[in-house]
């Protein structure tokens, strides 16, 4: 597994930084997609990495699960975790990679919100003007300070390494709309339906059900956030209407998928 080097179409001329061959304690830069979908092969690197979103989404996958990161958004990685990134065609990214004792941050990834101010900063740090050494020590104080201020998201996927959910995972990741029950998934990989139940709660900590619901919610978002239309993401994951998709996403985050993503742009 390679530690990573940049090689994006970076708005500014770092193509090919090695974050962690530089000595600075914090490096910010920004990414725009290039208009097609795009994921980054897993990597690490010993710097701990944030990922934030101002345009499109974008998901995390480490090896325990996945993050999910809409606009406004960002999602913490520890550092030497093997993570991959899967961008939305209309993706505008930053990346700020950060020495882990440095700042007070989990140990594990995280979704938060990210407020105006530190939005601000982060798009300052990343803006590759030279900046003097003091105003740019003063931004980082402030990164570093309000970043473990910010609020979580709960949008989180978990991921197992047992064969059997693995292939689950694998087939339910490319075909959403696959609507089999349990216990045909139980049929599938040979299991009994009992025992399959007991196996996802077991390494998931969810029941079936509320998995695959959340699986649902991270798909909606990511394609939501690249521009789909809610009628187009409620047919993509096998509702058999609208009405039946705005109803779940609303049961399970409080508010319809226009209100969510409307809701996390005016909080942050």
């Amino acid at each position: 597994m390679s530690r990573q080097k940049l090689r994006y179409p970076l708005r500014y001329p770092w193509v090919d930084l090695d974050v962690d061959d530089r000595s600075a304690p914090v490096i910010a830069v920004c990414v725009d997609a290039d208009g097609t979908k795009g994921e980054v092969p897993e990597h690490r690197h010993r710097k701990g990495q944030l990922v934030m979103s101002l345009g499109g989404g974008v998901t995390c996958r480490v090896r325990s699960g996945l993050w999910m990161v809409p606009p406004h958004c960002a999602v913490w990685i520890p550092s030497d975790m093997p993570h991959s990134n899967r961008a939305t065609a209309n993706a505008r990214l930053f990346f700020v990679y950060i020495e882990a004792e440095l700042v007070d941050l989990p140990d594990r990834c995280c979704t938060m919100s990210i407020s105006p101010l530190l939005r601000e900063v982060i798009v300052e740090l990343a803006d590759g003007t030279p900046h003097d050494e003091a105003r740019r020590e003063r931004l980082i104080a402030v990164l570093l300070g309000e970043l473990p201020l910010m609020r979580v998201q709960h949008l989180h996927l978990p991921l197992s390494r047992e064969p059997r959910l693995k292939r689950i995972a694998a087939v339910l990741a490319d075909n959403p709309a696959d609507r089999r029950t349990l216990a045909e998934w139980a049929d599938h990989v040979a299991l009994s339906e009992s025992s399959l139940a007991r196996l996802v709660v077991k390494e998931t900590g969810l029941t079936f059900g509320h998995w695959r619901q959340q699986l649902y919610l991270i798909v909606a978002i990511r394609e939501l956030a690249a521009g789909a239309s809610v009628q187009r993401v409620s047919a993509d994951l096998g509702y058999e209407s609208v009405t039946a998709f705005i109803t779940m996403f609303r049961k399970a985050l409080g508010k319809s998928p226009a209100k969510y993503l409307g809701s996390i742009a005016r909080e942050t």
